[in-house]
């Protein structure tokens, strides 16, 4: 698990205002890539650190450094559990609190930003409360990023809340990744009710960005059951209304499943209503339960150990995959799935959240299992257990 958030341990060199609510994009010695000023934050490793940058980074073993800093520039001392930093990072400063957020990691696969807390959906297992809150200065922070970010980023994720419930100024963050990350894949998660709207879904669809990709849940065929686990009523209608505006317009839509006690029963179900009147969605992601949020507190009727549901998940897989429609089993460890649903399964959790448990030691798959939630300690499956034997001679069988 890595820390994105905490607390600087000194600034000086520079007023304590000239750092507030700073945004700065890591650079480092050796760096080739072009800087901009405005923002470039060089972290100091020796004592020679180049002129002309925003401001310094030092870590705390090292703090002595900071008087190789000249009086008049902004040096901020690091704990050195930061010391993951690296070029091309984007760290936000908060000089009044003290605070450091890391925004954005070059080196991970997992760059999400949360660009709203609000949203209309309420959901059981919601891993992030909605709140009612004022928070579009959200947007001006993420359009003063993008430009900052690598182009060689593969891809970003936008998330919530609801984002659609930014109508044109979450068109605007989609356009600004158009314009300036034009080779960087985009997932929006969305509940999909806002899509109703044929047209917001025009004007989403003008975008006309190359790898869009909008994942949306539908927790069953029935739209009693769906509405019950979102705690909104005719929300299946306006989300299975907004898929089809969007695949009228040609855009990539995943459709997402959280696999629970009010989910996992009808699951085979499901699948068929998938492949009979959604046949043309581009992904399927069938996903384990993560505890934090909301489902802390609903856990009773939530929870469900993983191995209870493995024969209604594999049915549906086979009919999902039988029907054409691209499948992956997300956030669940080896261990606990049927080994002939290995092939679906995908290391889908954030780096930044993601643990493997004492019981994974030794265990011969383990740099291939998605391993759990940093929250798994709130509530795990009791049937956690290492795999010993060779990971193709178990496929091998799965399949015979």
């Amino acid at each position: 698990m890595i820390n994105l958030g905490g607390r600087f341990i000194s600034i000086q060199s520079a007023p304590l205002e000239k750092a507030q609510g700073s945004l700065y994009r890591v650079t480092r010695k050796g760096d080739p890539s072009a800087l901009n000023e405005k923002y470039s934050a060089f972290l100091v490793e020796d004592r020679n650190p180049p002129p002309n940058h925003a401001a310094y980074f030092v870590f705390e073993d090292q703090k002595e450094l900071l008087n190789t800093i000249r009086s008049d520039q902004v040096g901020i001392v690091l704990p050195n559990e930061f010391r993951y930093l690296d070029s091309g990072d984007l760290i936000r400063v908060e000089g009044q609190s003290t605070r450091i957020r890391v925004l954005f990691r070059k080196a991970s696969p997992h760059n999400h930003f949360l660009v709203t807390e609000r949203c209309d959906n309420y959901c059981l297992m919601c891993s992030q409360p909605p709140r009612n809150v004022d928070d579009d200065w959200v947007i001006d922070e993420i359009l003063q990023m993008i430009p900052l970010i690598g182009r060689d980023t593969h891809e970003l994720g936008f998330t919530g809340g609801e984002p659609t419930l930014l109508g044109d100024k979450l068109l605007a963050v989609l356009e600004s990744c158009k314009s300036n990350l034009p080779n960087t894949g985009i997932h929006v998660l969305s509940n999909g009710r806002h899509f109703s709207d044929l047209g917001f879904t025009r004007k989403w669809a003008n975008i006309n960005h190359p790898d869009l990709m909008v994942g949306i849940p539908v927790y069953s065929d029935v739209s009693t059951i769906h509405d019950y686990v979102v705690q909104a009523d005719g929300a299946f209608d306006e989300t299975i209304k907004g898929i089809l505006n969007l695949k009228r317009f040609n855009q990539k839509v995943e459709v997402r499943v959280v696999l629970h006690q009010q989910t996992y029963r009808r699951l085979p179900q499901l699948a068929e209503f998938l492949s009979r009147n959604l046949l043309f969605v581009d992904h399927v992601a069938l996903m384990g339960l993560e505890i934090t949020g909301f489902t802390r507190a609903n856990l009773d009727s939530l929870w469900i150990d993983p191995t209870e549901y493995q024969k209604e998940l594999y049915q549906a897989v086979q009919i999902l995959d039988a029907s054409g429609i691209r499948t992956s089993i997300y956030n669940l460890p080896l261990c606990l799935l049927d080994r002939r649903l290995w092939n679906w399964a995908v290391q889908s959790i954030s780096d930044w959240k993601n643990e493997y448990m004492p019981e994974c030691e030794g265990c011969s798959v383990k740099n291939r299992c998605a391993g759990f939630f940093a929250s798994a300690k709130f509530k795990k499956s009791d049937r956690i257990a290492p795999i010993k034997e060779d990971f193709h001679s178990l496929m091998q069988r799965s399949q015979s």
